[in-house]
């Protein structure tokens, strides 16, 4: 080797190699004092990139999770609301089972109604309970229902499948094809509620069809409704629902059904009764147990913008749930009418009828109570499987990003080790070449 001064190359060589230990000692000590191996995209660029975007994904989970439980505890609002209802119904019926008793005057009748008055007013109270500023049991929350709305149709499916409107009602069978016992010389009453009124008809039975049985109804002053009100069909198409799609029975067979003359509240049909009395005074309970067994096929709604609540518990766009409440105010659950007027118990056969009201309201409250705790149920196992994918997410993250401590720490001892030799060689090397002066004396 030539000896020279004025290039140290050894030095050099020496400085170059203790750059590149200084870099990848200072590496180590970036990813030892971050707990990350990828720091920034220099260090893996496809790496940063997909853990970055999985950073998001689960920042995006983490915030559905926030979604779905806030979203529960909206509901539960709403629920606790429902439930104080669904208590007021049960002690309204109660109440009004009381003043169909004839023990009672028509004066212990008015003492009831104060307290029916009151506690309809408590309904209203109810349906307006809120959330962040949101009222949700008024209507205001509800699905879309089509234009102009839908009709109330109630539906028996308890007599015999075979039956026409064309038969006479002395031939009217339950469903195993046993007579009901209605003979011509017996008589029919029939009532329903419109609008906070009671219509009323009684029917000899004579020889009339089934079709005929209804077509009389008025209130106890005489007075017939100024509209279609109701119409009775023997049919397997009970209405249609809020989009306008047909509603058929549950088993698909025939069923005896009534259907409001009117559209949404105005021409709700809040409760209908039917009672068949004998020659001899007496009343048939055999066949007020068949004729009286009607459910609320179709909820009369008026027509309504889709103003369903919408929980995003999605990463992307539209990944979410919807609940609407449907309106469970005193009107809607036929306790009022639009004008005002309560639910009438003046008189025994008012009262009577007002049984029919309670059992339908009530059953348009426990639909709303099974929708509201269903979609909470749901929520629960949407939350559980989002703390899922976002644990999962995370764990795939870390093995991409996150720095294994022990191997680091290996590395940064070597890389250490190399820097301090370095770091003596390059002292030697300029030593080296201190040794040509030797050659100058």
């Amino acid at each position: 080797m030539a000896m020279v001064v004025k290039n140290n190359i050894p030095a050099k060589n020496t400085l170059n190699q203790a750059d590149k230990n200084d870099k990848a000692l200072a590496k180590s000590l970036k990813k030892l004092s971050s707990g990350m191996k990828i720091n920034s995209a220099a260090d893996d660029a496809s790496g940063f990139s997909i853990s970055e975007k999985m950073r998001v994904q689960v920042r995006g989970l983490e915030q559905d999770i926030d979604n779905a439980q806030t979203g529960v505890s909206m509901m539960k609002v709403a629920e606790g609301g429902l439930q104080s209802t669904i208590d007021i119904l049960s002690t309204l019926k109660e109440k009004v089972i009381n003043a169909a008793n004839d023990t009672n005057t028509d004066a212990d009748r008015a003492t009831i109604q104060k307290e029916l008055n009151q506690a309809v007013d408590q309904l209203d109270d109810n349906a307006n309970v809120q959330y962040n500023g949101k009222t949700m049991l008024d209507g205001s929350r509800n699905n879309y229902v089509k234009n102009p709305g839908t009709y109330t149709s109630l539906a028996n499916e308890s007599l015999y499948e075979g039956t026409n409107g064309s038969d006479r009602i002395t031939s009217l069978r339950d469903f195993a094809g046993r007579s009901l016992g209605i003979s011509s010389d017996s008589t029919i009453e029939f009532s329903y509620v419109l609008q906070g009124e009671t219509y009323t008809t009684t029917l000899a039975v004579g020889s009339n069809i089934l079709t005929n049985m209804f077509s009389r109804s008025v209130d106890d002053k005489g007075v017939r409704p100024s509209q279609s009100i109701i119409k009775m069909e023997f049919t397997a198409n009970v209405g249609k629902d809020r989009v306008g799609d047909t509603v058929t029975t549950v088993n698909g067979n025939k069923a005896l059904v009534f259907s409001a003359g009117q559209p949404g509240l105005d021409g709700q049909i809040s409760g209908l009764t039917i009672n068949v009395i004998n020659k001899d005074g007496t009343i048939n309970r055999t066949a007020n147990a068949v004729l009286n067994n009607f459910t609320e096929a179709v909820q009369a709604e008026n027509e309504s913008p889709d103003n369903a609540l919408v929980y995003q518990v999605g990463t992307k766009a539209n990944q979410a749930v919807k609940i609407g409440f449907s309106d469970m105010r005193s009107v809607a659950l036929g306790l009022k009418a639009t004008n005002g007027d309560v639910l009438s118990i003046a008189t025994q056969k008012k009262a009577n009828a007002a049984i029919s009201v309670l059992e339908l309201a009530m059953e348009k409250a426990l639909k709303l109570q099974t929708t509201i705790g269903a979609m909470e149920s749901r929520m629960d196992f949407t939350v559980a499987n989002l703390t899922t994918s976002s644990e999962n997410t995370q764990a795939t993250e870390s093995v991409i990003r996150d720095a294994d401590m022990a191997k680091e720490m290996t590395g940064y001892t070597k890389n250490n080790v190399l820097m301090q030799a370095s770091q003596s060689m390059l002292a030697q090397a300029n030593q080296s070449s201190s040794s040509v002066l030797s050659l100058l004396q």
